[in-house]
């Protein structure tokens, strides 16, 4: 079952989700509807991720190197610097390139919960896709995302403000937790964790 909104704010309220916004924010002055953002917070049946403003990456072409999954080269990567002007803050993501970014909050996954992690559709009209990731029952950190830039245009991705939608789908309560397999991906930092075998 797809959980609501009135559940996220309970489960927040005990730890699922710090920091946490209990509502959908659309402006940093509602009053006025001055400072508009990418929206984060509790919405109907999800809740909107902030990416972190600490690290975004990028995978970088270089010459004569195959990627491996199981000899990740960190080389690959270069730090994408942060910007920020009357919009606010910002990192480039360059026309079709990959890039890695965290999420701002922390999640301590439900053991009978699995949460699907969606692209928000205002990046996806710009041609930016969000990897759809999983976070297993149990799993606990700061999710690492990944963005694939797929137009022919420069994009800026905004920090501190909404990347992608989380679903919660509770099941029926499994075996074994990811916690207590201990997985790889266990405790992230609010850092880009990269790939692991």
């Amino acid at each position: 079952m797809l959980k609501n909104d009135r559940w996220i704010n309970e489960q927040a309220a005990v730890g699922m989700l710090q920091p946490f916004q209990s509502s959908l924010v659309r402006h940093l002055d509602p009053a006025t509807a001055g400072s508009p953002v990418l929206s984060y917070g509790c919405s109907s049946y999800g809740y909107d991720l902030r990416l972190s403003a600490k690290e975004f990456l990028i995978f970088r072409h270089v010459p004569g190197t195959v990627m491996n999954p199981k000899r990740f080269n960190p080389a690959n990567l270069e730090p994408a610097p942060l910007h920020s002007d009357e919009d606010g803050e910002y990192f480039i993501l360059p026309a079709h390139s990959y890039g890695l970014g965290v999420a701002l909050e922390k999640m301590k996954v439900p053991s009978n919960i699995t949460v699907i992690c969606l692209g928000k559709s205002t990046y996806a009209r710009l041609g930016i896709i969000v990897n759809t990731t999983p976070a297993e029952a149990g799993w606990e950190g700061h999710l690492t995302l990944e963005f694939s830039n797929s137009s022919g245009a420069d994009c800026r991705i905004y920090a501190n403000e909404g990347i992608c939608q989380l679903l919660f789908f509770e099941g029926d309560p499994c075996e074994t937790t990811y916690q207590d397999r201990a997985g790889k991906y266990q405790h992230q930092p609010e850092r880009v964790t990269l790939a692991r075998i």
